[in-house]
């Protein structure tokens, strides 16, 4: 198991059992769990990730820490749309949506005015960092 696997079930876990709140780096970072059905497998998969929102929309940067690829929950959502956020101690289903311009470059400056690492990865990497829409569904 890598690092960041283990880093990243450590703060899962810390979420999940403290109605999602983080210490550490994370601690003043707005955090979400994001649960997506694998690309290939098929299994469910949660990743820890930051947000900003947009009215009653959450906002995502697939940046990959400025990395050349996207990051493989990326290519899950395309695969798999419907997703499952925790946010505190809320869980709902959520429509992955991929934000098309001009509110793609809105969103994204958006979060890195709020964080600004996020404007730092865009100019580490040639890709076109995808921004992602979660938008609640009623139940």
């Amino acid at each position: 198991m890598s690092n960041q696997k283990e880093y990243n079930r450590r703060l899962i876990e810390e979420f999940r059992s403290n109605g999602g709140k983080v210490s550490g780096k994370f601690a003043d970072v707005p955090l979400l769990l994001l649960t997506v059905l694998g690309a290939r497998s098929n299994q469910p998969r949660t990743t820890p990730l930051a947000y900003t929102t947009d009215r009653d929309r959450f906002i995502l940067i697939a940046s990959n820490n400025g990395s050349s690829s996207h990051p493989d929950w990326y290519y899950n959502l395309l695969a798999h749309p419907i997703v499952t956020v925790e946010v505190g101690p809320e869980r709902f289903q959520a429509r992955a949506v991929i934000a098309e311009e001009p509110e793609r470059s809105r969103l994204y400056t958006q979060m890195a005015d709020q964080m600004p690492a996020f404007a730092e990865y865009q100019r580490n990497t040639e890709r076109k960092i995808p921004v992602i829409v979660l938008e609640r569904i009623d139940s």
